[in-house]
């Protein structure tokens, strides 16, 4: 008997493109109308999210096309990981730091010239020490992205054993 495709993978996909495009787009308005700046590593997990909307949004539209659609959720739950480490790393690591110049996150942002490409999106203003001290509802920023990437890549997961 013929079933009716799922809808999910669809949604889940839309679904994590506004995430994570909200997610740096929260990140911006903290940063140009509140004053927080980004240290290395928050600019970092701003690219990774924006990689990760964008590949969500590609993935929505070859949704229809399974092997398509798992294939950019492969490269998104790895995204997803290299951003949870990201995030971890800043909050136990570089946050203990009086300076993060020229760590891991400053080389990548540096390498890909992404300050010089898109300054107002990945300007790094602070260093991770001083970055640590910015909070949202009681948690560090990075606290909260670490969640997000988390949430991201269990619903990825799921979607990517949807047939």
């Amino acid at each position: 008997m013929f079933t009716a495709p799922s809808k999910l993978p669809a949604r889940a996909l839309a679904g994590m493109a506004v995430a994570s495009f909200g997610a740096v787009g929260i990140a911006l308005i903290a940063q140009h109308q509140f004053g927080v700046k980004p240290c290395p590593w928050c600019v970092l997990q701003r690219a990774i999210f924006l990689l990760i909307g964008t590949l969500s949004l590609l993935g929505w539209l070859v949704s229809a096309k399974r092997v398509l659609r798992q294939s950019v959720l492969v490269i998104v739950l790895m995204l997803c990981a290299a951003g949870l480490t990201a995030a971890v790393f800043q909050h136990e690591v570089a946050s203990q730091s009086a300076s993060c110049a020229m760590g891991m996150a400053d080389k990548i942002v540096t390498a890909l010239n992404l300050e010089e490409l898109w300054p107002s999106v990945f300007m790094i203003t602070a260093n991770c020490a001083d970055a640590a001290a910015y909070r949202l509802v009681g948690l560090p920023y990075e606290v909260w992205s670490g969640v997000l990437f988390a949430a991201l890549a269990a619903l990825g997961l799921v979607v990517l054993n949807k047939r």
